[in-house]
């Protein structure tokens, strides 16, 4: 169940994102989306595989905002030097 509900959270990331910031992305809404997808994901295995968290924890949602925040920051600081 958590994984259902961090990639809902990177759904809602990369959307919120994607309106958020005027600046237009290389890859468009949709590669914004699946960004904020795999950030979620990858913070919200890491957090529990170092047991910063166990299952059901806010500590999940949050790490998975961050993760999703993080990810889709990095690839617009990437994509911006291109």
């Amino acid at each position: 169940m958590d994984v259902l509900g961090w990639i809902l959270i990177g759904l809602v990331a990369g959307a919120l994102a994607g309106s958020l910031m005027p600046a237009r992305d290389p890859g468009g809404r949709a590669v914004t989306i699946l960004l904020g997808i795999a950030g979620a994901l990858f913070a919200g295995f890491v957090g529990r595989l170092m047991g910063l968290y166990g299952a059901g924890q806010k500590a999940g949602f949050i790490a998975a905002c961050a993760g999703s925040a993080a990810i889709l920051a990095l690839y617009r600081l990437v994509m911006a030097r291109r």
